[in-house]
């Protein structure tokens, strides 16, 4: 089933802190945003809340399978302990040409630990675990895990982070397209998918540093140095 909207992007878990941040942003970028959960009246009632945000959000809310064909880029914003059970659940939906991105972070709080610390993944990532489960020609790219959720949703404000993205070259280019929608966010190539074992760890770091810097608005990333675009 194509997409609806050639410019739409779903976001599996848009009800959460960090993925309803970014539908109110590629919202008011002026973005066709489908959310999806679980539960369809989750997602709608998300969906509200985007649209009372954002003043003419193209918006709906969908349950995850329903909401998977609608985009051509799908953002998985569910925690590690949902990730796999989510790629399962909509990996019938999926298409070739579809390109999902996990932001997906493996905190020790999936096995009642702290946020500050990070489980071993067999696959070396999440991302990669995630690429594993999804379907022959569904491209995987790692971005957005450290991008503060309350920074997304102060949407008066720039979010001011570096968005590392890896993946192969297509869709890293396309994932990276996005982050030019966020004032202040900066996408950053970050190579292979491989690499996404690196990225996931620096959550748990941040999460530290927002804790004894007394930062609850939560720290980003800059990387310096780079050539300009």
């Amino acid at each position: 089933m194509p997409p609806s909207d050639a410019d739409a992007i779903a976001i599996l878990g848009g009800t959460g802190d960090q993925g309803l941040g970014l539908a109110l942003r590629f919202a008011k970028a002026g973005r066709a945003v489908v959310i999806g959960s679980r539960k369809a009246e989750r997602a709608q009632a998300a969906a509200d809340e985007v649209r009372a945000k954002v003043a003419g959000a193209r918006v709906e809310g969908l349950e995850n399978a329903e909401a998977v064909p609608r985009a051509r880029i799908v953002i998985l914003s569910v925690p590690f302990e949902h990730t796999a059970p989510t790629v399962k659940a909509i990996r019938d939906a999926l298409r070739p040409g579809q390109i999902l991105v996990c932001m997906a972070v493996p905190l020790a709080t999936a096995i009642g630990d702290g946020a500050v610390r990070t489980l071993g993944v067999w696959q070396g990532s999440v991302a990669e675990l995630v690429a594993e489960l999804a379907p022959e020609g569904v491209a995987v790219v790692s971005a957005f895990q450290n991008v503060s959720s309350h920074r997304l949703q102060q949407l008066d404000a720039p979010v001011e982070c570096d968005v590392l993205v890896s993946g192969e070259k297509a869709p890293r280019e396309a994932v990276m397209a996005l982050c030019a929608l966020v004032p202040g966010l900066r996408a950053v190539n970050a190579g292979p998918l491989a690499n996404a074992r690196i990225v996931e760890q620096i959550t748990a770091l941040l999460i530290g540093l927002n804790a004894r810097y007394k930062v609850p608005e939560g720290l980003g990333l800059r990387i310096t140095g780079l050539p300009e675009a």
